[in-house]
């Protein structure tokens, strides 16, 4: 993130303004947009929820966890919490 000069981009009656509350600090303003969920974007939410739906269905249909962690080349620990979650 870089710095920039308020002085340069502020119209003087709202910089006077923020003078009041943050004299010669830094001021972080957070971007307008709503901040996505994690792999929302990409579509690695998804997967990662549908790939543990099937583990969970496979389990359930007999599957022992040492199949399951070959299959899906997670550690024994990974399945047994997608499993009991």
């Amino acid at each position: 993130m870089k710095y920039q000069n308020a002085a340069e981009i502020l119209p003087e009656k709202l910089l006077k303004e923020l003078q009041t509350y943050v004299d010669g600090g830094y001021l972080y303003i957070p971007k307008a947009t709503k901040k996505k969920q994690w792999g929302a974007e990409s579509g690695s939410r998804i997967f990662y929820q549908e790939r543990n739906k099937e583990i969970q269905k496979q389990y359930q249909q007999g599957c022992s966890i040492d199949m399951l962690t070959n299959q899906f080349g997670l550690a024994y620990s990974t399945i047994k919490n997608i499993i009991y979650r």
